[in-house]
């Protein structure tokens, strides 16, 4: 009899199908306003890098400005003053700087 009562009283009235509706929902709000987003900027990202050509005045994530001298792979050289080259990684320049 005790059995009887706690299954009656697990089952809710409504339907399994609206209780499934919410956190369908969330997941579906959560990728239009977080995931696709990010993976949009992040091939635009990639395109930019792989469209990097000496000459170009970029910018690194670090807020460092400088113009592109020589591509090596994934290694870009920098001419940021006269006579002062750096060295850094393709996926740390963020832009291309327009004064």
């Amino acid at each position: 009899m005790l059995q009887f009562i706690l299954l009656q009283a697990g089952q809710p009235g409504g339907s399994p199908l609206i209780g499934m509706l919410f956190p369908l929902l969330i997941i579906v709000v959560f990728y239009f306003f977080l995931i696709r987003p990010q993976v949009k900027r992040q091939k635009d990202q990639q395109k930019f890098v792989d469209s990097l050509r000496e000459g170009m005045e970029v910018v690194t994530s670090a807020g460092i400005i400088g113009k592109v001298t020589k591509i090596d792979g994934n290694i870009v050289r920098l001419l940021i003053d006269e006579k002062t080259y750096m060295r850094v990684l393709k996926q740390t320049i963020t832009g291309e700087y327009q004064a």
